[in-house]
This record gives C-alpha cells, structure tokens and sequence, in this order.
C-alpha cells in the first residue's frame, strides 16, 4: 500500500509557486537520473541543463523512452568531467542549483569543494534529510547522513546551522533542535553528549543562532512527548524536537532509513553550505521523494535570491 505525504506535496507546491530555478544535472546517464530532472521539468518546479557524454544520455533516454529534446544539453568526456562542468556553470551564474545524476556522490562533491574551482563557502557542507514521517503534524530534518562521517565539534556547528537555515527557509516555526545521543544526561564516557552539552552552550552564546536547541536527548524523548515527561525533562525542545542531529554519520544513516523501511516514511536529500544547494537522490527514492528534493533546493534556491 503507498504511503501518502502530504507534508512533500506543500512543498512542491510552494516551489511551484515560487517559480522554476536552473538546475546543472551532472552526468545523468541513466533512466533513474534522467526522470528525476524530466518529472521536475514538467511540473515546472526545476528548468534542466543536461551535463554529460551526449551520446551516453541520448542512448539512455532512447532505451527509456524519455524525450529530452527540449532541454539544453552540455557534452563532456566522462564523469570527472561533467561534475566540473556542472559546477563551473553554478560558477558562471547559469546555474542556481546542482544535481547528482548517474555519477558517484564523491565525484560530484569533489568538485564541488574544490579549493580553486570550486562553490565552498566559509560554511562547511552537511546533508540534510527533509523527512515526511507518517502521523507526524510536520516534517522532520535529520542531518548528517551523508556527508561528515565523524563530525568534530567544530563541524557540527555548521551541520546544525544549516539545519536551522534550511528549517526557517521551509517555514518551521519554531525551529526545534535535538542534539541526539544514547542518553540524555552528560556523560565523560560518552563524547556525543559532552559535544550536545556544548553546542547547546554555544546556542545561548549567539555562536548558533535561528532556533531552540536542546541536548543531548534520546531520541525517544527527543521525539515523544510522554517520554520527556516520565524522564522530568523541563525542555522546549524535548518531544517536540523537528531537527534532530545525529552524533555522527553511521546513526543518522541508520536513522533516515530505519524511518523509510520500517515506518513508511519518505526522504528528500540535499548538501548545504555550498554556494548553492546541491540536489541528491538515490535509486530506491520515490518519483513524489526525487520532486521534494528538487522542490527543496528550489526554495533554498529562492531564498539566496537564485
């Protein structure tokens, strides 16, 4: 049975009523990656540049039945190739947001964070999962799954920035951070809680700013209401929480797709503190997850004035 997501169709529709941004599609040479820029065309949330081997995205689309005559395309030799590309029309200003098409992740972001060509920011680059969680009254941000395997305390500043970035811009009122661990109390033992411990800190310092953030919380009294209140927790934040932060890359990971697999729920990607944001889907995402992700970097997109 499908699981509606009513929480992505308000996206979409906001990104369409803010109107289509140039979007560079790195190297979309397979069905998945061409549909996914094809189906946010049509909806005119998204206006694609193909960047790849012209012949290789031809065949594919030929052998897919898709029809890409009316969308520019940029020929390059290779993977290497397009992702630089890509990057160099964001560069140019001809492009307001990137996509990942049938190349690995780790090409696209290379060039991405190159030092001398590429759309790095003083900011450093999170992942972002704009979560629609059955039963859930809004959506849920889960970061980072993706991008920063064992975060530094240094680097989760930035990962939570952005996350407070991407929630105001998605209209998240308040912003409610958890900064997730086992446990909800400050342990020596346990370093994520000594970094939810200073984060939180750095919060009230103005050193983080945009949001209510609490930490370390479990996530079942991150989340859920009766449990904060058997725990005592006297929180703005706990069971309540509509940004959680894992400790590192394994959980958030394990967390996104426990949440897809085993609860019905549905997750758009995108990579902040570039220059501009940058659009990742996966081959098990669903037509209606592939459009939030791309109706999410729209509206990122439009607040930067892309």
């Amino acid at each position: 049975m499908e699981v509606s997501h009513p929480h992505y169709d308000r996206l979409i529709a906001a990104a369409r009523h803010a109107g289509p941004v140039t979007v560079a599609v790195a190297h979309p040479c397979d069905r998945n990656a061409l549909e996914g820029a094809l189906d946010a065309a049509k909806i005119g949330i998204i206006k694609p540049i193909l960047v790849g081997p012209r012949e290789r995205i031809r065949q594919a689309a030929e052998a897919a039945r898709l029809d890409i005559s009316a969308l520019p395309l940029i020929d390059t030799e290779h993977s290497h190739a397009s992702a630089a590309k890509a990057v160099e029309l964001v560069r140019a200003g001809q492009a307001s947001a990137l996509m990942k098409g049938s190349l690995h992740t780790d090409e696209l972001m290379g060039a991405v964070v190159d030092t001398a060509t590429g759309l790095r920011t003083a900011r450093r680059l999170s992942h972002c999962f704009v979560m629609d969680v059955p039963g859930r009254a809004e959506p849920l941000i889960i970061t980072d799954a993706a991008v920063n395997i064992i975060p530094t305390l240094n680097d989760k500043v930035d990962i939570v920035q952005n996350a407070i970035d991407l929630a105001r811009v998605l209209r998240f009122d308040p912003v409610k951070v958890a900064i997730l661990a086992a446990v909800e109390t400050v342990s020596a033992k346990m370093p994520s809680t000594i970094d939810a411990a200073a984060l939180c800190k750095m919060a009230d310092r103005g050193q983080i700013t945009g949001a209510l953030i609490d930490g370390p919380l479990a996530m079942d009294n991150a989340i859920d209401p009766e449990a904060a209140a058997i725990k005592h927790l006297v929180s703005p934040v706990a069971g309540q929480a509509n940004v959680l932060v894992a400790p590192d890359l394994e959980a958030g990971n394990m967390l996104a797709k426990s949440l897809t697999f085993m609860a019905g729920a549905s997750a758009a990607g995108i990579v902040l503190g570039a220059r501009v944001p940058v659009i990742l889907t996966s081959r098990a995402d669903t037509v209606q997850a592939r459009l939030a992700s791309c109706a999410v970097a729209v509206l990122v997109a439009h607040s930067a004035g892309g």
